[in-house]
């Protein structure tokens, strides 16, 4: 396992992105227990474009104009939902003391949902896992598969770790209805801007 794979994807995983957003918005409603599995939903969500990547499906997105955009659009449908969900105090920062509890299966298919519409994630496992197994490597498929599942360690760690700290300040948010509602705006506005991102994003 090399220092610049380790390195690389530690930057990449911490690059403020949806599921970044989402563990921390479940950190901040719901408390620690939510955004530790928040954190196991948009982990999991990684598994189907590695396998994708790894299977040489990605291809398919990275050459079928078709394919990439119905993906593409769903992933943008989804995250305008977040975002309007999260204005209408419903779903992904409803900040209550006394906030009844979601399922953890609720949580964690939003998690993979979050992280699953977003086809760029496919295309780039495909570009840059190769770069960190050797052509000659006589077993590159299981390469591949520690690799990825490396990168789905880092990611739950980091993921979980920004998540503890927005649970630890949970309480003052609370306390203070001003800042709740400043932060309701924030984080719906990023959700439309990584959707607008990803409609304008290209193959």
């Amino acid at each position: 396992m090399s220092v610049e794979f380790l390195l690389t994807s530690l930057v990449i995983v911490a690059t403020p992105g949806t599921g970044m957003l989402y563990t921390l918005a479940a950190g901040l409603s719901r408390g620690a227990r939510a955004s530790f599995i928040a954190a196991v939903g948009c982990t999991l969500g990684i598994v189907p474009h590695m396998l994708a990547a790894i299977t040489g499906l990605a291809a398919l997105l990275h050459t079928s104009a078709v394919a990439f955009q119905v993906i593409k659009y769903l992933g943008v449908a989804y995250l305008l939902y977040m975002a309007w969900s999260t204005l209408r105090d419903k779903g992904a920062l409803t900040v209550e003391q006394d906030t009844a509890p979601r399922s953890a299966a609720k949580v964690i298919v939003s998690g993979v949902l979050v992280n699953i519409l977003n086809p760029k994630l496919t295309i780039f496992f495909f570009a840059f896992l190769p770069q960190f197994v050797s052509s000659a490597e006589p077993n590159a498929f299981l390469r591949m598969v520690e690799l990825s599942g490396v990168f789905m360690l880092l990611t739950f760690v980091v993921f979980a770790a920004c998540g503890a700290f927005a649970a630890a300040i949970r309480n003052h948010v609370i306390s203070r209805p001003r800042v709740l509602a400043w932060m309701r705006r924030t984080f719906a506005a990023a959700f439309v801007a990584l959707g607008a991102k990803l409609a304008f994003t290209e193959r």
